[in-house]
Order: structure tokens, then C-alpha cells, then sequence
């Protein structure tokens, strides 16, 4: 007489779907995530629009802007621009009059090496990879989606007072980066089996 073969019971079944099922959905927190913030006293593009927006041509000072964060001392990633610096940003050309540029930004132009600036350059992303864990890892199929935000602005000093200001930058980032490798893995053989045969 054979001995038989004991069947798998539902709940045994059940159990194991549901732990396959666990493993699955734990693999996409696998996914590499990456982060990269510019320190700065500003945590949303709002703060830093807000801050510049504060800045009144004609009446702030140069302490009053150190107090809205713009102090290359003391504030990373505001760069201090000699007055050459802002030629170079304004390349005025001889067909082009003075007296149709911003009334600030002429009489910065006028006062030479009296006239310096600030450069304001902040930003944060985040890139998260989404997608399926297993083609992601063995480089099939990769997914990246890119969130963030950036923030410049540039303001010019002369005697002591902010004579010009403007700024820009993207509110909002919002892009996805896919790459596909149809050989996965192998796909970077072709490259390294030059050298392998050597």
C-alpha cells in the first residue's frame, strides 16, 4: 500500500498567499529614495518669494536684509557679486539706451565699483524610485519620479541700500526619469567584455 501524499490545507493555502502577498508589496519600500535640500533659511518657495518680496528698493538696508536671511556671511548659497559679476549678468549694448532700463538697476550700472549684489540660489528635490521592485533591481525597468521646488533672486546694493530686486524659479517639479534595459543586468557586458578578453 503507497503512502499518499498530504494535501496542503486551505488555511496553510491562505496563509502562504498572504504572506507572498506581505513580501510584494514590502519590496517596493525597498526602493532607493534620495533627497537633496539647500540649506537655507527658507523651507517652501513661498518663505523665500515672501522674504524678497519684503524688500522695498530705495528704503531697505543692508542690515535689514541680513535680517530677512540674504547675508552671504551668514547664509548659505547667497553669493556676493562684485560689480563686474553684474556687468557680466547685464551685457548692455550701445544700440540699447540706459534710460529704458529699471531705474535701480541704471543707477547700479552708473555708481560701478559702488554698486554690489546678491545672488540668491535655493532648492529641494526628492527622487523616489517607483515601480516593480524586481525590474528595478535587476536594471530592466527603472522609474524615478523627481518632486521639489527651486528659488533665485537677485537684489543690488548701492550706498548702503537695495536699489533693485527681482526673482524666479519653479514653484513646483514635477518630472518622471524611466530608464529600460532590455538585457537587465547583462546590458553593460558589451562594454566591459573589451577589456574582459584582454
Amino acid at each position: 500500500m503507497t503512502a499518499s501524499i498530504p494535501r496542503a490545507r486551505p488555511a496553510s493555502r491562505a496563509l502562504a498567499c498572504l504572506a507572498a502577498g506581505l513580501v510584494a508589496a514590502g519590496c517596493a519600500q525597498l526602493l532607493p529614495r534620495a533627497r537633496v535640500e539647500v540649506e537655507s533659511p527658507w523651507k517652501t518657495f513661498d518663505d523665500a518669494r515672501a522674504a524678497v518680496e519684503r524688500i522695498e528698493p530705495y528704503r531697505t538696508t543692508t542690515a535689514q536684509l541680513k535680517a530677512l536671511g540674504i547675508d552671504p556671511y551668514a547664509t548659505a548659497n547667497v553669493q556676493l557679486l562684485t560689480y563686474s559679476d553684474i556687468v557680466l549678468r547685464f551685457p548692455i549694448s550701445a544700440t540699447f539706451p540706459m534710460e529704458k532700463l529699471d531705474r535701480g538697476l541704471r543707477e547700479c550700472l552708473e555708481a560701478g565699483k559702488e554698486c554690489s549684489g546678491y545672488a540668491v540660489a535655493v532648492r529641494e528635490t526628492k527622487r523616489d524610485r517607483v515601480g516593480n521592485f524586481w525590474a528595478d533591481a535587476l536594471n530592466f525597468h527603472r522609474v524615478t519620479d523627481v518632486t521639489g521646488w527651486s528659488f533665485n533672486a537677485l537684489v543690488l546694493v548701492v550706498g548702503g541700500r537695495a536699489v533693485y530686486v527681482t526673482w524666479g524659479g519653479q514653484p513646483m517639479i514635477r518630472e518622471q526619469e524611466t530608464t529600460r534595459q532590455p538585457l537587465g543586468p547583462l546590458q553593460g557586458w558589451g562594454e566591459a567584455l573589451p577589456g574582459i578578453v584582454r
